[in-house]
């Protein structure tokens, strides 16, 4: 495998997007794993209004194994059940951050079935009196990418838990296609009842049964992670968690229904599903009716290929009878998950700045 190239990874509406689609990268610089053929694609990086950036991505030149399903440029899966990454999953190990002061390390949920998360906490308070908000995110990546250990996530964490003075538990969930994409719910429902079990404080991790405040709970999550997000708070409405209090749910350029290309991944990789109105995709209105939390916060990107979805489950919530208290933050000339490519740009900082600020309200 030779010419491998330096890229930008992003959303895209269809296989071989055009010129004015937008796509900003989801994951950072990645090595994109490689042979001679060649790819173009064309998007923006964050909210740089100095046009395009052409991107070549190189994908394999060997063609002896028969493809059963291609996602470009997220994965391709052969006849024999091999799966290939267009981009590989990147970890890096927890670390103590000397800049703010945020702790990280890693966790183990589940054995059987395998989940894990890494949290990070802010300074400690000398107070053990003084307890936190708890944050449970879930990563973005087509359900297929990223991981809670990526380091583009772990640098974002690290700032908004400093910025935010909460404990996070970001979840690393495992990933389609060797799975089905409902084990990426059933592991973060595992997840936030792991959270939910420290509630009385005497679970196994000690920042959470010692620092945590259960009773200001948050979910959030960017993309693909907020869609994880939004069905972990239909389960939590559906079945409850003793001693939790979910009192806010962050969804960063939420991706639901309406993209040609991603639905028919997500229909690809859900065996049993209800199609196009499966409400897993689409949001039922009496699920929006029933969400537990009392705040809701929407962040869209107004050149994002999923906006139109974003604001369309932000208007049906607010219809639906919910009791609750929803907002939009729009994004204008910015493109998908640009606060993670482009973290310190005005917009992005913006952004930081409106979640921290919704979490302390």
């Amino acid at each position: 495998m030779n010419l491998i190239n330096k890229v930008f990874v992003g959303v895209v509406s269809d296989l071989y997007p055009r010129k004015d689609d937008s796509i900003s990268s989801i994951l950072g610089k990645r090595t994109l794993l490689g042979g001679a053929k060649t790819f173009t694609l064309y998007g923006s990086r964050g909210i740089t209004p100095r046009g395009y950036t052409k991107i070549k991505m190189q994908m394999s030149s060997n063609t002896t194994k028969a493809i059963a399903r291609d996602f470009f440029p997220f994965f391709k899966v052969h006849e024999d059940g091999h799966v290939e990454r267009y981009v590989p999953i990147e970890k890096i190990p927890p670390s103590d951050d000397p800049h703010t002061g945020v702790r990280s390390k890693d966790v183990t949920i589940s054995l059987k079935p395998n989940i894990s998360a890494r949290i990070f906490t802010p300074k400690m308070p000398n107070n053990p009196n003084v307890k936190l908000p708890v944050l449970v995110y879930f990563h973005g990546g087509a359900f297929a990418l990223g991981s809670a250990f990526d380091p583009v996530y772990h640098k974002y964490l690290t700032c908004l838990v400093h910025e935010a003075n909460v404990i996070a538990v970001s979840v690393e969930y495992r990933k389609v296609p060797e799975n089905p994409v409902t084990t990426c719910y059933d592991d973060s429902w595992a997840a936030l009842q792991w959270v939910a079990s420290h509630a009385n404080g005497y679970g196994s991790e000690p920042w959470l049964s010692d620092y945590g405040d259960f009773g200001r709970v948050f979910m959030a999550g960017d993309s693909a992670g907020a869609n994880i997000s939004y069905n972990v708070a239909v389960r939590l409405g559906s079945y409850g968690l003793d001693g939790v209090k979910l009192e806010g749910m962050i969804l960063v350029h939420p991706y639901f229904k309406g993209t040609t290309h991603f639905d028919k991944m997500w229909l690809s990789v859900c065996p049993t599903n209800g199609g196009l109105e499966d409400p897993r995709l689409k949001p039922a209105v009496k699920d929006m009716a029933s969400t537990v939390c009392e705040r809701v916060l929407v962040f869209i990107a107004q050149k994002d290929l999923f906006r139109k979805a974003g604001i369309s489950y932000y208007k049906e919530l607010k219809k639906s009878g919910w009791k609750g208290k929803a907002n939009m933050v729009v994004h204008e000339g910015a493109g998908h998950a640009f606060h993670l490519s482009n973290p310190n740009c005005e917009q992005a900082l913006s952004l930081m700045k409106d979640f921290v600020s919704f979490i302390n309200e």
